[in-house]
Parts: structure tokens; C-alpha cells; sequence
């Protein structure tokens, strides 16, 4: 049985030739994948995903052997979920975790360390012009 594809998948690269070839640009059409390359002379156009995926694998992933790929999917959830999200610091974040950072910032602007209703449904708590006058 195979898996469907998540409907509107994006492949996000910097600009290296090999994902500028036609071979490649054709097999992410095949697949109905959309391609979606940092801009020329750009490179904080990955910035994030790039030091989260360096992060990833210096940490974690060029450490372990996986013998399957379900045990190679576990162990990368637990990571981002249990450790990178919830207890690893981020220097970005005045070495708090996500979690943590995320939990100051709502008590600050909002009073209250709860989940707030709008939250509960993926929406961010606020928006960029109200995180930059923080």
C-alpha cells in the first residue's frame, strides 16, 4: 500500500545545480511537487530551515544507524518534538527553548500562559508588526 502525497507539497532548495537540472525539475513535476528556489544572490532564504536541518543532523541524525525506516522517523519526531521543541536552547531566543520563549511571549503580551482560543486551531497568537514592538 503506498502513501498519498500531502496535497500542495513544496520542495524548497537553495539554487545548486543539481536541483536547477531538468531531470530533476522533471521528476518534481511527475509528482506534482512545486519547486520553490531561494532567490539569486539570496541566501537567507533557506536561513532557517538550513540551521534547523544542520542542526538535525550535527545533533542527532550522522550519530545514530536507523535499521528501519519507522525507527529512523521515531527517533527524529522524539528529537524535534521532546528535546529541539521543549528542552534544547536557542540563543535566538534568549536561550529558552520554543516552547518556553513561546510561553513567556504569551504571558507578556497577553497576561496569561494559556492556550488562547484562537490557538487551538494552528492560528499564530499575533502577528509580525506586534512581535516586532515587543
Amino acid at each position: 500500500m503506498q502513501k498519498k502525497k500531502p496535497k500542495g507539497l513544496i520542495w524548497q532548495t537553495d539554487r545548486g545545480s543539481q536541483y536547477a537540472s531538468e531531470s530533476h525539475r522533471l521528476l518534481l513535476a511527475q509528482h506534482r511537487i512545486v519547486q520553490s528556489m531561494s532567490r539569486k544572490g539570496n541566501c537567507w532564504d533557506n536561513a532557517v530551515s538550513e540551521s534547523f536541518f544542520h542542526t538535525l543532523k550535527t545533533e542527532l541524525v550522522h550519530h545514530e544507524n536507523y535499521p528501519t525506516r519507522d525507527e529512523a522517523k521515531k527517533t527524529v519526531f522524539e528529537y524535534i518534538e521532546v528535546f529541539y521543541n521543549r528542552l534544547r536552547l536557542h540563543a535566538k531566543n534568549g536561550y529558552a527553548s520554543p516552547v518556553g520563549f513561546e510561553s513567556r511571549l504569551k504571558v507578556a503580551v497577553f497576561g496569561c500562559g494559556k492556550m488562547l482560543p484562537h490557538q487551538r486551531h494552528g492560528k499564530p497568537a499575533i502577528g509580525k508588526a506586534q512581535l516586532i514592538s515587543l
